[in-house]
C-alpha cells in the first residue's frame, strides 16, 4: 500500500484520534487512523437506504397503524 502524508491541525488530529478510540470499543479491536478516516468517508446515509426494504401495502399500513398509535401515546415529559 502506498502511503502519503497530510497535515491537518492538533485538533483535527484529536478528532480523529477520539472518533478511532470511538470504533475501538464499538469493534472491540484496534482501530488505526487510516481505517478511521476511510469509516467515516465511506460511512452510509440513511437516504441511501431509501427504496431498500420491501413490503406489501398491507404490511405498510399496519406499520403506519402502529406508528399513529405509538405517536398518540408519547408525552414529552416537561422540565
Amino acid at each position: 500500500m502506498e502511503t502519503k502524508t497530510v497535515k491537518i491541525s492538533a485538533a483535527t488530529y484529536r478528532e480523529i484520534y477520539e472518533y478511532a478510540g470511538e470504533l475501538q470499543r464499538k469493534w472491540g479491536k484496534p482501530v488505526s487512523l487510516d481505517r478511521t478516516l476511510s469509516f467515516l468517508f465511506h460511512k452510509k446515509k440513511l437516504s441511501d437506504l431509501a427504496g431498500c426494504w420491501k413490503m406489501s401495502d398491507k404490511e405498510a399500513e399496519e406499520m403506519m397503524k402502529t406508528l399513529h398509535r405509538g405517536w398518540k401515546e408519547w408525552k414529552i415529559k416537561s422540565v
